[in-house]
């Protein structure tokens, strides 16, 4: 983890606060409990986390009114939220996910897969400011996040969804070095197990499809690679 992230666990039940605090602890999060949505929104208040793990069987204010007052509030509508639920309550995690959760976890879980979720949900929130800016410019090359489109010296170029994120990591950052392991890490997640020579062979494809273009992705020897502006 390249910073310490906070983690705002939101459960009623004390046993399952604690294993939740001390496996997220463990992992390097920096975690707070809260044991009611009232006490949770005063907390997030207090403290802005960089995310939510909230149970949606609360006492008083249920966990989808938390999320439903989080996300109606201009301060915390961004905020992160993985719902905890039990099995069965297919309707809450649909009300959930449509009042802008961004995933859920169902009870009994394993802890390594809520942490993987939790790793995803955070990876795709931090890399989504990126994703979603403005188009650049560089040189005969024009990328288009928006429309998922590259043009040449004005034609287009069909890339692969792959081929499309990794031009696009390496060109908002020229100059920055990329290893092939975070090039896997940032496009697909460390989760994911796609080799690092994968990387090596997409690079190939992607300088191919550039063409002219394609000289601006340079190889880094022994690290990685970058976008040479």
């Amino acid at each position: 983890m390249m910073a310490k992230k906070s983690i705002l666990v939101v459960e009623d039940e004390d046993d399952i606060r604690e294993l939740l605090r001390y496996n997220l602890a463990k992992e390097g999060y920096q975690v707070t409990g809260s044991a009611s949505g009232e006490e949770a929104l005063k907390a997030v208040r207090v403290s802005l986390p960089d995310l939510v793990l909230l149970d949606l069987m609360l006492p008083g204010m249920d966990g989808l009114e938390v999320c439903r007052s989080l996300k109606q509030d201009p301060l915390t509508r961004n905020l992160p939220i993985v719902m905890l639920t039990a099995k069965g309550e297919e309707a809450d995690i649909v009300s959930g996910l449509e009042l802008g959760a961004d995933d859920y976890i169902t009870k009994p879980f394993s802890v390594r897969v809520l942490l993987a979720r939790l790793r995803a949900v955070l990876r795709r929130r931090s890399a989504a400011p990126l994703l979603e800016t403005a188009p650049i410019t560089i040189h005969e090359l024009e990328i288009h996040p928006g429309r998922h489109e590259v043009l040449v010296q004005g034609h287009s170029v069909d890339l692969t969804a792959t081929e499309f994120s990794l031009l696009n990591l390496l060109a908002r950052r020229p100059g920055w070095v990329f290893t092939r392991s975070q090039i896997v890490n940032e496009i697909h997640g460390d989760d994911y197990s796609v080799t690092e020579r994968a990387v090596d062979v997409q690079m190939v494809s992607l300088r191919k499809k550039l063409g002219p273009c394609g000289k601006y992705l340079e190889t880094v020897r022994g690290i990685g690679y970058r976008f040479k502006d």
